[in-house]
């Protein structure tokens, strides 16, 4: 009896987006609360994730499988879902553009790296993604 209640349950360690099936990544309640554009109140006590696939619509969907939102409920477009898209921003602290990125190259890491040196980023709250956007950067310019 007492082994069941310790076990996390495999919905919630491996829910997937309930449109393209894809386990997405874990955010933050917080990283929501500031992207979405509409009231809170939908908001609800579960673990959300992020979806990255650029052909799903879905951007966050929470792990029971009964809540989705898409870009049309969020304040920002998501790099993800739009990554050639020359004026969708990859960095939403600094707001570097995808073709800021791919014009700028080196100087846009090394001006966010120093932003973030700073202290000056807060990509829990401003990236859709809730972590980081370097990475995305990164992998960016070495598509280019």
């Amino acid at each position: 009896m007492g082994e069941a209640c310790c076990q996390v349950s495999p919905t919630v360690q491996d829910a997937a987006c309930p449109l393209n099936g894809r386990v997405g990544r874990r955010v933050d309640t917080l990283t929501l609360k500031a992207q979405l554009r509409g009231s809170l109140a939908v908001l609800r006590d579960v673990e959300y994730r992020f979806c990255p696939d650029a052909t799903c619509p879905v951007v966050y969907y929470s792990v029971d499988g009964l809540q989705t939102f898409t870009e049309s409920d969020l304040r920002e477009r998501v790099f993800q879902k739009h990554p050639e898209e020359m004026e969708t921003f990859v960095c939403y602290c600094f707001r570097y553009t995808v073709g800021e990125v791919r014009h700028r190259g080196a100087a846009v890491v090394e001006a966010i790296t120093q932003g973030v040196k700073a202290g000056q980023c807060a990509c829990d709250i401003r990236n859709p993604q809730g972590s980081c956007c370097l990475g995305n950067v990164r992998s960016l310019l070495q598509k280019s």
